[in-house]
């Protein structure tokens, strides 16, 4: 992990280069939840290629843009794409950009992702808070040597997605009338969706909806001493003795059918939880 110090003595100057702030909350933006970035007054806008140690998202609903600016009137870094383990990045890759935010300053993480429902009581539209989740990617991104200048050798899990932090969006979420689920999140290494005893399987262990993605962002936070709120967009129904076929197409149009309810909620929640220590 010393590399990682060192690649950060590399990146941030050339932030530095286009937005001189210090972000507040640093945003992960699943796929296709854009109306959340049209909600920012962008400063300023950052294409993945230009930074250095930063990969390149593959996914074509992931634009690859890292966004400056201000969400409700707190400082916000947005990336407008994510990396995944199944597009062939390491570990260390796909948390990289949560070691930018840390290092910029921010103190919480929000994160977001498309997810297949698992509880037969969720809908697709629906909009799961996470409340915990457990990583069946296979991989982890603090395995090697432990720089302690970043975290500690053996970070704990507990509350790993911060409870005040759920109870403030659960509230919200009643205020503003948004039907809000809440759930555990099972993520998968994909980039092959999952057979009908699989998905059987996930829901035994506890699983109540199902991804490829922020298991390992989640991980470095908490690593780096970040708080953390999670928000999964149910997309399809997986449940193993109803199944149909989906595809990126469905998935896509039915997370925009939730779009505009996540920046709503996102919007309102975002200036509650960052004065929070």
């Amino acid at each position: 992990m010393l590399e990682i110090r060192k690649q950060l003595e590399e990146t941030v100057p050339v932030i530095r280069e286009y937005y001189d702030g210090m972000p507040a909350i640093g945003i992960i933006l699943g796929t296709g939840l854009g109306a959340v970035a049209k909600s920012i007054e962008v400063e300023a806008e950052i294409p993945y290629e230009k930074l250095p140690h930063f990969a390149v998202s593959t996914v074509e609903s992931h634009a690859g843009k890292l966004l400056f600016g201000e969400l409700s009137g707190v400082p916000v870094m947005a990336m407008q794409g994510r990396f995944h383990y199944y597009e062939g990045w390491t570990m260390k890759q796909i948390t990289y950009p949560v070691r930018v935010m840390k290092a910029l300053g921010a103190k919480i993480l929000l994160v977001s992702n498309a997810a297949g429902a698992l509880n037969p009581l969720f809908r697709p539209g629906d909009i799961m808070l996470i409340t915990d989740h457990i990583n069946l990617i296979g991989d982890n991104p603090l395995i090697g040597k432990n720089d302690d200048e970043l975290g500690p050798r053996f970070p704990d899990m507990f509350d790993a997605y911060t409870k005040k932090f759920r109870d403030i969006a659960e509230q919200t979420a009643l205020e503003l009338g948004i039907r809000l689920v809440q759930g555990v999140y099972v993520p998968l290494s994909g980039p092959n969706l999952e057979t009908a005893a699989e998905y059987r399987y996930l829901r035994i262990i506890g699983g109540d909806a199902v991804g490829m993605s922020t298991a390992p962002e989640v991980i470095v936070a908490v690593h780096s001493g970040m708080k953390v709120l999670g928000f999964s967009v149910i997309t399809d129904m997986c449940l193993p003795d109803s199944l149909q076929p989906v595809t990126l197409e469905k998935i896509l149009a039915t997370a925009a059918t939730a779009d505009e309810k996540m920046a709503k909620l996102v919007g309102e929640v975002v200036p509650k939880i960052a004065g929070i220590k």
